[in-house]
């Protein structure tokens, strides 16, 4: 279930009933089912089709907001310059990024759209994780983990993330420990990518051990 988002007179947009600053109720921004329909939608429009949804990006993945807010608002009508702000502000993966004068927005992952994202210099953890269905389980013993319709593969910081985005493909999915610290030594980039997000061009076998 998707939680509703408010906003705090002192502590700004926040996710769920209360303010976790505060524990004030704030002034209700959309419900959780409006936040899920926004948050899929913008999702889509800054990752696979900006042209259908008006946008133009740049090289690295960036639109104005005003433009995304213009797009969301003829999608949704009440999801104005408010509701998107909201959206990106408490997205609980940090899919979405604003630029430093709040000007310009983007996918912070997940594109199938061409763009070149600058690299997040934080280090990442040794262990990384990748959820998927049984029935792949073959392949990528054989081959390692591709991007398939995206840029890049996507992994997760911890067991259970990666069971739960693997749950998207199977109810019983399998879990693939990958070795990020042999990977980063051996020259291969990873990269952390909004909220335990983490992306890299491939995932060769060798790295790989099933949990």
């Amino acid at each position: 279930m998707t939680d509703p988002v408010a906003a705090c007179p002192d502590h700004g947009f926040f996710a769920g009933e209360t303010c976790p600053a505060c524990d004030r109720s704030g002034t209700p921004v959309f419900s959780g089912e409006r936040r899920r329909r926004l948050s899929k939608y913008c999702s889509g429009a800054l990752r696979h089709f900006p042209e259908d949804a008006g946008l133009t990006l740049d090289g690295a993945g960036w639109t104005t907001l005003s433009a995304l807010v213009d797009a969301a608002e003829a999608q949704y009508e009440w999801a104005d310059d408010r509701a998107v702000r909201a959206l990106v502000a408490t997205d609980p993966k940090g899919r979405f990024e604003l630029s430093a004068d709040g000007g310009r927005v983007r996918a912070a992952y997940g594109h199938s759209v061409a763009v070149e994202l600058d690299a997040d210099p934080t280090p990442v953890p040794d262990i990384l994780y990748h959820g998927t269905a049984p029935d792949n389980r073959e392949s990528i013993r054989a081959d390692g983990l591709e991007p398939m319709g995206r840029q890049q593969v996507h992994l997760s910081g911890d067991v259970e993330t990666a069971r739960s985005v693997g749950r998207r493909h199977d109810p019983d999915p399998i879990v693939f420990a990958v070795d990020a610290a042999a990977m980063v030594a051996d020259g291969h980039t990873v990269t952390r990518r909004g909220t335990g997000v983490f992306t890299t061009d491939r995932v060769p076998p060798q790295y790989l051990d099933e949990r």
